[in-house]
């Protein structure tokens, strides 16, 4: 195939043709054009998703259903998922031609009731380090932890894990070449999990200044999924006639939570766009999650880069260059001046395939 259009992030119209579901550079002789005078920006990422969890909790049914979420991630333009835990081995996937990559973690490690019943391997502090080991060994490069969660002792968000156990923990992921991340709501878990050498934040809503300084200084990344981060009113109003601490620690977090993105981008740490999807969020809305980050302060090309290049590279995989895989989104408008656009892909190229709306 062949395309031609402006290659983001440059501002070049350049050619491009696919080969072997790789692209090149290199002129294609009698290859087809499908797509003229277009911004092609490579595949989107979902960095925060959970392919097997069910709206509203719990596992999907069977892998027809995972399937289908992976589908409507597709057809938002979305190529690359980042799984940041899910009950389902959905590695049976990976060999379907029209469903997104998936980059897994494994299970959710927690200790026990400490997170949503049936999604998380539960464990005590000792045996943190082991099963750490079995989900890196497991996932895609990546482990995850609930690094806090309602304490209903303290009636409010209370850390999971004590710093030894952390730093043993992640020390042994990194021994199995897996990278890290948590999630975490409040800010009494992060330092603990910041000091031990964690590779990344999910929500990351209690992030302080300190702590921003200490994330950006060392590498440490966030993924704030703010489309998420608007639940947090409802969290509180559930839970506010048993646990009013916690209530108030939800609305605290949510005024903050722009403000929070906002000062993590500008101090330099890596920010990424993740939508949480699955349970309470809709598979597809990650044209939403870059909005909120523009909304948050991002200029609108670090929010694209955060959902696209930047995120791609972060996660191993490489954008619009020589004998990188043909996955890529072309679009009518410049997504760069309208975010918008992000919603009307006009072509999707997949494993060097052009895929058709799955509905």
């Amino acid at each position: 195939m062949h395309l031609s259009g402006v290659l983001l992030p440059g501002d070049e119209t350049r050619d491009l043709w696919v080969r072997d579901g790789r692209l090149t550079f290199e002129p294609v002789p009698g290859a087809p054009t499908v797509s003229r005078g277009g911004f092609v920006l490579p595949g989107l990422v979902d960095a925060h998703c959970h392919v097997g969890i069910a709206r509203g909790g719990g596992h999907v049914e069977d892998l027809a259903a995972a399937r289908e979420q992976a589908l409507v991630e597709r057809d938002a333009g979305v190529l690359l998922l980042r799984d940041c835990g899910s009950p389902v081995d959905t590695r049976a996937l990976d060999d379907d031609p029209e469903l997104p990559r998936i980059l897994r973690a494994g299970r959710h490690v927690a200790r026990e009731r400490r997170y949503i019943p049936g999604l998380a391997v539960e464990v005590e502090p000792a045996s943190l380090a082991d099963e750490v080991r079995v989900q890196a060994r497991r996932g895609d490069g990546w482990v995850k932890l609930v690094g806090d969660w309602i304490d209903r002792g303290a009636g409010d968000l209370g850390p999971l894990w004590p710093d030894d156990a952390l730093a043993d923990a992640i020390a042994a992921a990194h021994a199995e070449g897996a990278r890290v991340t948590a999630h975490t709501f409040g800010s009494d878990a992060l330092p603990g999990l910041i000091r031990a050498g964690i590779d990344c934040v999910e929500h990351g809503t209690g992030l302080t200044e300190d702590l921003i300084s200490e994330m950006a200084a060392r590498g440490t990344a966030v993924v704030p999924t703010l489309v998420n981060v608007e639940n947090f009113p409802g969290f509180a109003a559930a839970g506010e006639a048993k646990f009013p601490a916690y209530a108030s620690t939800m609305r605290r977090l949510y005024a903050s939570s722009g403000a929070v993105v906002r000062a993590a981008y500008e101090a330099g740490v890596p920010v990424f766009a993740g939508t949480d999807a699955g349970g309470g969020i809709d598979h597809g809305t990650i044209g939403e999650e870059v909005r909120a980050l523009h909304a948050a302060g991002l200029p609108r090309e670090a929010a694209l880069a955060a959902a696209s290049w930047a995120a791609r590279e972060w996660l191993g995989l490489p954008g619009l260059v020589e004998g990188a895989p043909a996955d890529l989104v072309v679009y009518d408008a410049d997504p760069r001046a309208d975010l918008d656009a992000l919603a009307r892909p006009q072509l999707t190229l997949l494993r060097g395939r052009v895929v058709t709306p799955s509905r």
